[in-house]
């Protein structure tokens, strides 16, 4: 097996994937409390 060096891996990718998983949790939390905040206002 080749020696690992500490910091050479190219994490591009994970740190993309990273910043869309947090965009879409973002989304579903803004779209969550818009509908909590629409029941509360109309009492449903």
């Amino acid at each position: 097996m080749t020696k690992h060096e500490h910091g050479s891996m190219d994490t591009k990718v994970q740190e993309k994937v990273f910043e869309g998983f947090i965009k879409w949790v973002v989304g579903i939390s803004v779209f969550s409390i818009g509908v909590l905040i629409f029941l509360a206002i109309f009492n449903s």
